[in-house]
């Protein structure tokens, strides 16, 4: 199975739980978040591969304490050492939001595709196969529409990120 197939089932796949997901927000009073993602990532090898790492996510509350949606994030290492990972992620707050903390601690999970290209002096090696992330973090609210946090994640391909973000609730009907 080539890397069309697989990456147009994890595209799909991400898709489909953002629009399960829009689907279900009628149902919550909590808004939609965009958020973006900036932080590290280092992969397993012979030494620690740092990797600096860049991406999105949209948040799709289908309940009190549990968000869903599609999240995307992108790799750059040394030389041109590039990972790409499409996941469908699930977000659990650990605090009501009925709490109006000014702190939610979270656990987050996700799973998809990702996809690594590499450069070297006889062509490009590329490959592809499913991955996960799982881990917690915790966001802080700036304001009623602004948050600002940070979590850490292990996932496959084996490797262990920090990331902080940013996101901003979209404005309901």
């Amino acid at each position: 199975m080539g890397f069309r197939g697989i990456s147009g089932r994890a595209m799909m796949t991400a898709l489909a739980v953002g629009l399960f997901a829009g689907a279900a927000s009628a149902q919550s009073p909590r808004a939609v978040a965009v958020e973006g993602t900036v932080g590290w990532a280092g992969f397993v090898d012979d030494a620690t591969i740092h990797h600096t790492l860049l991406g999105g996510s949209v948040r799709v509350p289908l309940g009190g304490r549990l968000s869903v949606g599609p999240e995307i994030a992108y790799a750059r290492g040394p030389a041109s050492d590039r990972d790409l990972f499409v996941l469908g992620s699930f977000w659990i707050d650990l605090v009501p939001e009925a709490a109006k903390a000014p702190i939610v601690p979270y656990v987050v999970a996700g799973a998809g595709y990702m996809r690594h290209w590499d450069r070297f002096r006889t062509g490009t090696f590329s490959s592809g196969e499913g991955s996960f992330t799982a881990g917690g973090g915790a966001r802080i609210h700036i304001s009623d529409r602004v948050d600002v946090g940070g979590d850490v994640r292990i996932g496959w391909e084996l490797h262990l990120r920090a990331t902080a973000h940013f996101s901003i609730d979209l404005p309901s009907h």
